[in-house]
């Protein structure tokens, strides 16, 4: 059968093999390969006609994820800088806290990556390698096999879900696990959670209301090579001296005036450009977001158990997980009318095979409204939030507690710089804002100022 991609309009064996001359099944897929854009196929598949991209996007950092992974082992007590996800060690019965965080990262926390398809929520579940991006789903299976040159938010939104840069640009800060916290309250009927919790609607980044989407800033060059020079900067497109010097990849100059030429609504937006004194006055000393951030991700004291037990009812406010797996086990576990126990066994999300032992997670509490000012590496004043907040525990089969709160070993309570995608007006309290980080870092406490509220 013809490939329904006109650009890929050739035999289903061209990507997954078998014998298409055979009516018969066996023989018809001998040799098959069910998902050619995966990591360990897309050489020989994708490659064979795109081998500079595959080339590129294998050492990307969505492929490698080796920020992350380094920056929560390395608070845990490792020495050694890890190239890509695959090397986090593999950890069943861990005897220090990097082996448990190790154990973690593998388990819970690797959902997103493009060795996994991740959870089966109705617009989480994804293609792996290539078809990550390239390829649309919904309820875990693909909607055709028509190939997107341009991902839309929809396959940028299966991974960067829940609190993560990405969700914030429209505007969705997730709620509380406990259900006594997430609002609007439900019946006790089933209901679908498009992406495992639900969310507060808050005000969207002011450029996914003008109709840009996240390829606009974010082209080709960087997500799928991880070129530095490729990645844009706000004075990119909004600092006159660096649009007279170089034009971005989607911006043309056209009477007197930047235009950008946007793959989301394909309009020309016009372009305005830095002309308040502020920017000025505080030149490189502070960055764009410390004053147009809207609000911003503080999710404060992240508390992630390992329980070995299948002893759940103290879970029964907490099924609401995040993760399909945890969620599963928990709410059939606390049903009266389930006649067997379901065994707390998790998956390695990186090779598949299943362990003992679900992790629960938790916090102490979520909020958007504070918007959190520190230092960066370059000394600039950047937003912040308590990405390394980390608590680990681990309870084991026999009910020994092996390990009790193991918090990550960082200063300013695990505060890193990040860049909120909440863009707006910095409005007429961002000097106030500064002011306050200025005062308290004076005195030598935690710069913590008061944001901006996003609309509900």
């Amino acid at each position: 059968m013809p490939h329904q991609d006109k650009a890929h309009g050739f035999s289903c064996s061209t990507c997954h093999a078998g014998d298409d001359t055979s009516n018969e099944q066996k023989d018809a897929h001998a040799g098959l390969i069910s998902q050619p854009a995966h990591p360990a196929s897309m050489a020989q598949t994708c490659g064979k006609c795109h081998p500079a991209q595959v080339a590129g996007v294998a050492q990307s950092i969505h492929f490698t994820l080796t920020h992350e992974v380094n920056l929560v082992r390395k608070a845990f007590g490792a020495k050694e800088t890890l190239i890509a996800l695959t090397q986090v060690p593999i950890a069943d019965a861990p005897k220090n806290p990097l082996q448990l965080a190790d154990d973690l990262l593998r388990r819970r926390c690797l959902r997103c990556h493009p060795y996994s398809s991740g959870d089966p929520y109705p617009l989480v579940g994804h293609g792996t390698g290539c078809a990550a991006c390239h390829l649309d789903f919904t309820n875990g299976s693909p909607t055709s096999h028509t190939f997107l040159a341009t991902p839309s938010d929809k396959q940028c939104l299966q991974c960067h879900y829940g609190n993560w840069v990405g969700t914030d640009y429209h505007g969705r800060f997730e709620h509380d696990f406990n259900e006594e916290y997430r609002t609007p309250y439900t019946s006790k009927e089933p209901f679908t959670r498009p992406y495992g919790v639900e969310f507060h609607q808050l005000t969207p980044d002011i450029h996914q209301q003008r109709g840009m989407i996240c390829v606009d800033c974010h082209g080709g060059a960087e997500l799928m090579n991880s070129r530095k020079d490729a990645a844009i900067h706000c004075q990119d497109c909004h600092l006159q001296e660096s649009l007279a010097s170089s034009l971005p990849f989607n911006v043309s100059r056209k009477e007197g005036r930047y235009l950008l030429h946007a793959k989301g609504d394909n309009l020309q937006h016009v372009i305005p450009l830095m002309r308040d004194p502020a920017h000025d006055a505080f030149n490189d000393q502070v960055t764009c977001q410390a004053c147009h951030a809207q609000w911003a991700f503080n999710d404060t004291g992240t508390h992630l158990l390992r329980n070995d037990t299948t002893e759940n009812d103290a879970f029964w406010r907490l099924t609401t997980q995040g993760s399909w797996e945890v969620e599963h086990i928990l709410t059939y576990n606390q049903d009266p009318d389930a006649s067997t126990t379901l065994a707390p066994i998790m998956r390695d999300k990186i090779n598949g095979t299943e362990k003992k032992g679900i992790w629960h997670q938790g916090y102490t509490m979520r909020r958007w409204e504070t918007v959190q000012l520190g230092r960066d590496a370059d000394g600039r004043i950047s937003v912040m939030r308590p990405i390394l907040d980390l608590h680990l525990s681990w309870l084991d089969e026999e009910h020994k507690v092996r390990f009790d709160a193991i918090q990550a070993q960082t200063a300013d309570k695990g505060l890193q710089p990040y860049t909120p995608h909440t863009t707006g007006s910095a409005g007429m309290f961002y000097r106030q804002r500064l002011q306050d980080f200025y005062r308290l870092e004076k005195k030598g406490k935690e710069g913590t100022t008061t944001g901006q509220q996003g609309k509900q």
